[in-house]
């Protein structure tokens, strides 16, 4: 539908780099038929928490075959590779996660603390099996979060030992990781570890879709985002590709795309919806960063969409308008 008119992503075809998108699987039925739809933007499906456990051997493979069927590779989630590690079980858990079929293990740090010399016999198990590695970092409990410097360690530490990405933790989006306990990207705290190390190397987890709309208005669409609920696997898609999240920014439809990075066209819809607008305004509605919005509007005003105005209130404020055009 609309053929030429929807933006393709730069990583179109699988398997994928960059631009991945991980979804959950709690053992829920999945329609063939319109998981098939979907399929095409879907590049990591992980097993939830300790459910492979619960399920038989034969039921764990149907599954698992259902997904690669797909070109959709299947991880562990790294609650059940802790229980290994703890129950010096982790050999095991290894070869028989390989024999099921599994392609990703997913190794975290939630309930147990690992020296260097336990990350590198980890890693070496792993590489015997010729499964991935996906490192995460984080805790789940709120009450127990890593500061920005620890943060920083365990990636350094993952990194070193060759993990193919960096999961950060999100549990349920809520004062986690990088979300404040009003499920907002804390960008200072997103800053400090993309100083250091390229987006690219992570995953990040954002179940909310307005965490997940605010990580590809800053990094655009190549983001790797996790913990993507199958019924947004289709919004994630569609906001890869330029169009924004209705349920998170309560947009109408898109009656012109302006050109440039997803950050303009975020901000163009919301002065195009709630003007005249200030800067500070602009940021608590959009959660972006004072930089990025500055630049967008930047961006806005070369293309000829926005204009800049003194507020009524304060002459030293500036607040930006939409231009009015029946060719807009």
């Amino acid at each position: 539908m609309l053929d030429g008119l929807v933006k393709n992503r730069v990583d179109l075809k699988k398997p994928r780099k960059e631009g991945l998108t991980c979804t959950i699987d709690k053992l829920q039925s999945v329609d063939r038929e319109n998981f098939s739809i979907l399929a095409p933007y879907v590049d990591i499906v992980k097993i939830y928490g300790a459910f492979p456990l619960l399920a038989s051997e034969q039921a764990l493979k149907k599954k698992i075959r259902f997904y690669q069927d797909f070109g959709i590779k299947v991880s562990t989630g790294s609650t059940i590779t802790e229980f290994a590690i703890i129950e010096n079980s982790f050999d095991r858990f290894v070869n028989e996660a390989a024999s099921l079929g599994f392609d990703i293990i997913e190794v975290g740090e939630n309930s147990i603390d690992l020296s260097l010399d336990q990350k590198k016999k980890i890693v070496e198990i792993i590489k015997t099996a010729d499964i991935d590695l996906h490192w995460k970092v984080g805790k789940k409990d709120p009450r127990h979060q890593l500061g920005i410097d620890k943060t920083l360690q365990k990636i350094d530490e993952a990194v070193k030992q060759n993990a193919k990405k960096v999961v950060l933790e999100a549990n349920e989006g809520i004062n986690v990781g990088i979300f404040d306990e009003k499920g907002l990207v804390k960008w200072s705290f997103v800053g400090a570890i993309t100083n250091e190390y390229p987006p690219s190397t992570f995953i990040f987890e954002a179940p909310f879709e307005s965490q997940q709309s605010a990580l590809i208005a800053e990094f655009g669409q190549r983001v790797n985002l996790a913990e993507i609920h199958q019924d947004s696997i289709a919004s994630v898609e569609s906001q890869r590709r330029g169009f924004l999240s209705k349920s998170a920014f309560g947009v109408s439809y898109i009656r012109r795309n302006p050109e440039g990075g997803p950050a303009s066209k975020f901000i163009y819809y919301i002065i195009k919806t709630k003007h005249p607008i200030e800067q500070g305004e602009l940021m608590t509605m959009s959660h972006l960063p004072r930089r990025t919005v500055q630049a967008a509007v930047e961006d806005l005003k070369r293309q000829g969409l926005v204009i800049e105005r003194s507020s009524l209130e304060d002459a030293r404020k500036k607040v930006y308008l939409p231009v009015q055009s029946d060719w807009l």
